[in-house]
């Protein structure tokens, strides 16, 4: 028998078939997985999006104004969310002004300058396993580092300096992204016209690569605005009845705020939680809106 009329064999066909036939069993099966699971997530955020709404929307129309300027207050009917909404943007600032800067300026010389061997390979893999390390080690990390060694205490800039921490490798795997994504012969042009790599990387590849690292940094910042565990390990206060005058001050937070709420037995106080919550998903979807603006903006499209 040749090897033609071999491979044709009765016995080979049907194996064949019955590995084909497999496969197409096993891809059909894992895409109605996959679909089951993505209805699941989008009707637990529905129900969970409904909920809060349900529960919050009275509290806040009922006196939006007061509730928005007001300080925390042991009668929930008074409670507003003040020093907390302020304390959170401060954080949000900080944060930007410290982790935006390393984290494009890492990526710049990990994805350009470093030189390609095994110390590099360790760090960009570290990296890469940072952004999905819990943030309650982060907040260790800034309990350990920035409260006590540094001895910053539960203040402004150790809450910053830990989110920043926690928004570093986000922003670092974002820029790295957008800068690889430039063509090559953009710097290539650069180089031909007597650019050197600093100056090709200045103005050629930095600039194109901006929307991208714009909106990883917004993403990032989008996580760390909602985030309690980290500020919670390093002992930021959760009722404070001031604005922070110097980085040394105290400052709460909105998710620290919403999680003291949620654990009071009374049900005026879930509700205020309710309607905290639905400032801080408006505050996420500000952010959110704002990253696919630019990314829709400025995209270059090569």
């Amino acid at each position: 028998m040749s090897a033609s009329a071999g491979a044709l064999a009765p016995s080979r066909l049907r194996r064949g078939a019955t590995r084909t036939g497999a496969r197409i069993f096993v891809d059909a099966a894992f895409s109605v997985l996959l679909f089951v699971g993505t209805i699941v997530g989008v009707v637990a955020l529905a129900t969970l999006l409904w909920t809060i709404v349900d529960d919050g929307w009275a509290r806040l129309m009922a006196d939006p104004a007061a509730f928005l300027s007001n300080y925390v207050s042991r009668l929930p009917a008074r409670a507003g969310i003040k020093a907390a909404l302020v304390g959170s943007a401060y954080l949000m600032v900080l944060t930007a002004l410290f982790c935006f800067p390393v984290g494009v300026g890492a990526a710049i010389y990990l994805e350009e300058f470093a030189p390609r061997n095994r110390v590099t390979s360790f760090v960009e893999t570290n990296i890469a396993n940072l952004a999905g390390v819990p943030s309650v080690v982060y907040g260790l990390l800034g309990l350990g580092v920035f409260a006590r060694f540094l001895r910053m205490g539960p203040s402004l800039l150790a809450g910053a300096l830990t989110l920043a921490v926690m928004s570093l490798p986000v922003i670092i795997v974002a820029a790295r992204e957008s800068i690889r994504a430039v063509p090559e012969s953009i710097r290539l042009g650069a180089y031909a016209l007597g650019a050197t790599k600093w100056q090709t990387v200045r103005r050629q590849v930095l600039p194109a690569a901006m929307p991208g690292t714009l909106t990883g940094t917004i993403l990032a910042l989008s996580r760390a605005i909602g985030e309690t565990a980290p500020l919670l390990v390093i002992g930021l206060p959760i009722v404070i009845f001031s604005l922070p005058n110097d980085l040394r001050d105290p400052v709460s937070a909105l998710p620290l705020l919403i999680f003291d709420w949620t654990s009071r037995p009374q049900p005026a106080f879930a509700e205020a939680a309710a309607a905290a919550s639905i400032v801080l998903l408006a505050l996420l979807l500000a952010m959110n809106a704002v990253a696919i603006y630019l990314r829709n903006r400025y995209t270059i499209r090569w």
